[in-house]
């Protein structure tokens, strides 16, 4: 028995992936496992984080900390008809490398491994569905896993974050993709989301039982077909325990990116039609939505002149330039204008003229749905999904679903997106994206509902599921585009399969319903960009839907929009009609532009469904460490937003200079914690420096930010603080450097001094002082880096 015990483990261990052994070998393993029985007992594998233990005897896992050994997730169970066998061996994955598992098979031939890898934090939870019967096999969802969580706390002191917000872990909906588990004093939490959606949609659900939080693990497919004598490898499950589930959650996020290979196009900042009040949706006499030829190119060419110096560079037409008939929602012919629209000389001449601008074109349209009432499909109805009942597939709004696996259909969209790009556009709006997956439309779609998926007959391909069509729709889109073209996805909270669905495939994905004007419209936004914020520039840009500053909006609310997208790093929009903006208005504008590079996160994340303080830090190696408050207060009446310094993510020790950004004045110092007074439905933005003994630059008038898009150097030595800064030709920047106490002595700025290429350029200075803060402004006749010294004596 020994030997050959050391023989199955062996051609176990050799198995790289479940999903690619011949028949024999799955039938091997259900022989092996009986063998097994009589050896069965406790299997463990371990990485550096956490080892996983699963018992044979029980048929349950459990996973501790490697450090402790507490379990931190028990009761785990397996989504096995058969008390399983389980052996160890070597796991290898193309993407997380070489590592350890432990393969439970049982007697109807499915198996589930337990993968840990050494250098990815989670454990990895793979099942493969085996088919031995003669007939196909149709499956509609899998319950892969379900598991208790130890945190060391009550389960009534935890919350739960996922989709649908923070909530009580008994009280959440399902959240789509992932759900995290954590205590809000410490933030120490479970990370548990789907790393794959090749071909389902993975959703996770919570609950109280025995006084424990339970987490079910759930994948949603609608259809997925096995043929007799086949098997199917299901997406990839991740669950880690972190220190800081904040953490935890990024880490998740990286993981999606190097499932994907995930390369992101660079933000951009750019300008969207359709809420404008010129060529707006409400604006009938000069365009429905997409503005027209005439104030487009306005709009385009005062944009060019006045914005593009500080980071924008785009021009998106929205709904209403397109031709077709008007059935179910927007017309759908995007191959042609519609003759007696605001593009009657067609959409080529307009993106030539955007382009010569300096500024990309971009466009919005519909790629996965028609109206099958259209006339013009009147012969190919065949290219539409339909429901059981024979109907073609139509949901409110969206029209009617295509089928993706036509190879007709698939000419069609890669026809229309080689037509749609030469006509000189590289920026893809593509909405109503979740009719791809032939599902139900579901507005506004947070929290998990059931809408009915695999409620359609077979695709003309019936091997594929919905989310495997809609991915290779995008695929296919992407092919047809090139890879230059940015990808914009609209929008996830129509339904949310397109969340998990479009990752990997889009450069930017809007998060939330469509915003506007109004206080409750403006937070759709940051309530789900707060939530999903671990998202952005790893597996997407999350768009908020565009940011306002019009007269009629209340500059607290102006301010506060723009600063939580710039601050947040979330993807730049603007829907005002520029030219008439008021010169204050536009001047948020280019306060918030372009995005920073540092690391923003929501401080009080597990604490409030929508976080009120933000911290960005800029600290790379090359650079002196900045950071940034983003203080937001969501109510309607005035707060005080007080916290731990150290909590938040700063020094306990550090006194810290503080100017506010919007007031442009100085603040308080502070040490160990913070407190700031905030009007109601308002912001204020807190640039804080830990003091040095030396005078220090701790803001700069270019971006919210206040240097970290702007300073590109900044030394101090000799008395002398010096630097580079990124400069906007004829926009007057102001260095704000904190001075400090030193042995009782102060520090008086004594001059300024340019480089000789500066000064022989027409750059120009002037220095003020006030108590505790010298102002420098520099200002030069176009855009350049200058090079500045500030030279201080002691008073």
């Amino acid at each position: 028995m020994a030997d050959l015990r050391k023989e199955i483990v062996k051609r176990l261990a050799d198995m790289e992936h479940e999903t690619m052994m011949r028949e024999n070998d799955a039938i091997l393993i259900v022989f092996l496992g009986l063998v097994l029985s009589a050896a069965a007992g406790v299997h463990t594998v371990e990485n550096g984080t956490m080892a996983v233990k699963y018992d044979t005897a029980t048929g349950m896992f459990a996973v501790m900390e490697k450090g402790s050994g507490r379990a931190f997730i028990s009761d785990g169970r397996l989504d096995m008809i058969d008390p399983a066998q389980a052996v160890v061996g070597v796991a290898r994955d193309p993407v997380f490398g070489k590592g350890r598992k432990i393969v439970v098979t049982s007697a109807e031939g499915g198996s589930t491994a337990l993968e840990l890898y050494k250098d990815l934090p989670f454990l990895l939870i793979r099942k493969t569905l085996a088919n031995g019967s003669s007939a196909a096999t149709d499956l509609q969802r899998v319950v892969p896993a379900t598991f208790a969580l130890d945190l060391g706390k009550p389960a009534g002191e935890l919350r739960t974050m996922g989709t649908a917000g923070l909530t009580a872990p008994d009280k959440h909906p399902g959240s789509y993709v992932f759900l995290t588990c954590a205590d809000p004093v410490t933030r120490r939490g479970v990370v548990a989301g789907w790393v794959s959606h090749d071909r389902g949609d993975g959703v996770m659900f919570s609950t109280i039982k025995d006084g424990k939080v339970e987490f079910k693990a759930q994948i949603d497919y609608g259809h997925l077909r096995i043929p007799p004598g086949k098997s199917e490898r299901l997406e990839t499950l991740a669950v880690g325990l972190f220190d800081d589930a904040r953490i935890g959650e990024e880490l998740f996020a990286d993981a999606i990116r190097k499932q994907y290979d995930i390369k992101l196009h660079p933000r951009c900042s750019g300008y969207c039609t359709w809420y404008s009040e010129v060529g707006g949706m409400d604006d009938k006499q000069n365009g429905a939505g997409a503005c027209n030829e005439r104030d487009i190119i306005t709009l385009a060419g005062f944009a060019a002149r006045e914005l593009k110096p500080f980071g924008f560079s785009f021009v998106q037409i929205d709904d209403e330039w397109q031709a077709g008939g008007k059935f179910n929602g927007p017309r759908r012919g995007f191959d042609r204008v519609k003759p007696d629209g605001p593009y009657a000389n067609g959409m080529k001449p307009v993106a030539e003229k955007i382009a010569e601008r300096g500024l990309t074109a971009g466009i919005w349209f519909m790629p996965f749905a028609r109206n099958h009432q259209d006339p013009e499909y009147k012969e190919r109805q065949h290219w539409f999904t339909r429901r059981l009942d024979g109907k073609p597939y139509e949901t409110a709004w969206g029209g009617t679903s295509l089928d993706l696996t036509h190879p007709e259909v698939q000419d069609h969209i890669s026809g229309l997106i080689k037509t749609i790009h030469g006509w000189g556009y590289n920026y893809f709006k593509m909405d109503g994206l979740w009719t791809g997956t032939s599902t139900e439309q579901i507005y506004v779609n947070d929290g998990y509902k059931d809408d009915n998926i695999g409620n359609h007959q077979p695709f003309h391909d019936p091997s594929k599921t919905g989310i495997e069509s809609f991915r290779n729709g995008l695929k296919l889109i992407r092919r047809a585009a090139g890879p230059d073209v940015f990808f914009s996805g609209c929008c996830a909270s129509q339904n949310m399969r397109s969340l998990g669905g479009s990752m990997g495939l889009v450069d930017s994905m809007r998060i939330g319903p469509d915003n506007g004007q109004d206080w409750e419209a403006i937070t759709r936004g940051p309530i789900r960009g707060s939530r999903l914020y671990f998202l952005n520039g790893r597996v997407w840009w999350n768009d908020p839907d565009p940011c306002y500053v019009r007269a009629s909006i209340p500059l607290a609310h102006a301010q506060l929009i723009v600063s939580w997208i710039a601050l947040s790093g979330a993807f730049w929009l603007n829907s005002d009609w520029l030219p008439k903006l008021p010169a204050e208005r536009l001047e948020l504008l280019k306060r918030t532009m372009p995005a920073h590079d540092g690391t923003a996160r929501p401080v009080d994340y597990f604490e409030r469904n929508v976080p009120g303080i933000w911290l960005v830090t800029d600290a790379r190696p090359s650079a002196v460490r900045r950071d940034v408050l983003g203080l937001f207060n969501w109510e309607s009446r005035p707060v005080t937003l007080e916290y731990d310094a150290a909590k938040a993510g700063l020094d306990p020790k550090a006194t810290y200079h503080a100017f506010d950004f919007w007031a442009n004045k100085l603040v308080t110092e502070f040490t160990g914690k913070f407190a700031f007074e905030m009007p109601s439905q308002a912001c204020r933005v807190i640039a804080v420096r830990a003091a040095e003994g030396h005078p220090v630059l701790l803001s700069t008038s270019r971006h919210v930010t206040q240097g970290m898009v702007d300073v590109v150097d900044e030394t101090w030595k000799l008395n002398t603080l010096s630097g580079v800064s990124r400069v906007v030709g004829n926009d007057p920047y102001e260095l704000r450097i904190a001075g400090t106490l030193d042995g009782g002595r102060h520090w008086k700025a004594k001059g300024v001094e340019l480089s000789s290429a500066d000064k022989t350029a027409g750059v120009t200075t002037e220095l003020n002082e006030e108590p505790g803060l010298a102002r420098v402004t520099i200002k030069a006749p176009a855009s350049r880096e200058v090079r500045w010294r500030v030279v201080f004596g002691r008073m």
